[in-house]
């Protein structure tokens, strides 16, 4: 059971006890956020400081996975859109290539098109493959490339908050978009995000 699941079964828990009251609990803080410094898909270079001051998801993909990469791509963009107004403005996605051999800046302009992300709010990057592999290493994600050429990774999503404090991740694709968009929510209430 996760802090969420916790939290969860305790509400429920004080929603039967007479006098209880309710339980917002808060984002545990891990640490701080790995840095990174990289290349988006329109050329610019894109650092998390660049992000101060709003939320920040963190995804690792590579455009050529039939498997994890676009479902995890397709959350995101679910989430994108119920985000409204804040996407962008308080909230920023930011997916790193773990293939950055053949995820040129125009190949995940292309996929972030194919995925309908708001490029306002979204970043696709990539970098010299040194610099991403530390990156995704400090993220806790290893990316393989087979003798065929094959590029497995670990799926891992990280949600940052506005001071740049790593709050929660998400091991895999299997939850449930409402899960992260909850947590974005909590972030954006807390003070110190504008």
């Amino acid at each position: 059971m996760n802090l969420r699941q916790l939290a969860a079964s305790l509400a429920a828990l004080s929603m039967s006890c007479p006098g209880a009251g309710a339980i917002d609990l808060p984002l545990p803080r891990i640490g701080p956020a790995p840095e990174f410094a990289l290349t988006a898909q329109d050329g610019r270079a894109v650092s998390l400081a660049d992000l101060r001051g709003k939320v920040v998801v963190v995804d690792f993909i590579f455009t050529s996975c039939g498997d994890d990469c676009p479902v995890q791509t397709e959350k995101l963009a679910s989430i994108q859109s119920r985000l409204g107004a804040d996407f962008a403005s308080r909230v920023f996605f930011v997916s790193i290539s773990v293939d950055p051999q053949h995820d040129t800046p125009k190949a995940l302009s292309d996929y972030a098109s194919r995925h309908r992300a708001r490029l306002d709010g979204w970043a696709f990057l990539t970098g010299r493959p040194d610099e991403v592999r530390r990156v995704a290493r400090r993220y806790g994600v290893v990316g393989l490339r087979a003798d065929d050429g094959a590029v497995t990774h670990n799926a891992l999503t990280s949600v940052i908050d506005g001071s740049g404090t790593l709050r929660v991740q998400y091991l895999g694709t299997r939850y449930e978009p409402r899960e992260m968009l909850t947590d974005i929510r909590s972030l954006l209430r807390e003070r110190g995000v504008r």
